[in-house]
């Protein structure tokens, strides 16, 4: 049996890191929470997806993102953005994200987007 995916979840409102990880557990999906966009992480630690807010902790997830793209050992892991801020899905993209989710989001809409990066 394969083991189960890992999703790095980086948003700094906690009841967001809780749900949505609840839900990505439900879904069969290891969750990695964190509650900045710190990705101090080992390459044997690293997830199969970034699923990361925008606006975090006073961290830009754009520039996150740009960093992670830059980098040969995390460039071609997917990254998802999203935010409650509207007209920023553009700029999301520029940035190197595979995709974009405007909040409040459908988990279903999660799910299929990951499904659609990783399956």
């Amino acid at each position: 049996m394969n083991a189960p995916k890992q999703i790095m979840v980086a948003d700094d409102d906690s009841s967001i890191l809780e749900v949505v990880g609840s839900m990505l557990e439900f879904a069969g999906y290891r969750v990695i929470h964190s509650p900045t966009a710190a990705m101090a992480l080992t390459p044997q630690q690293l997830p199969d997806l970034f699923l990361l807010d925008v606006w975090i902790a006073g961290t830009d997830g754009r520039e996150v993102c740009r960093q992670l793209k830059k980098q040969e050992y995390t460039r071609d892991i997917p990254v998802i953005l999203f935010s409650a801020s509207r007209g920023i899905e553009d700029s999301a993209r520029r940035a190197g994200a595979d995709d974009f989710l405007s909040k409040p989001f459908q988990m279903t809409d999660l799910l299929e987007k990951i499904e659609d990066l990783i399956a």
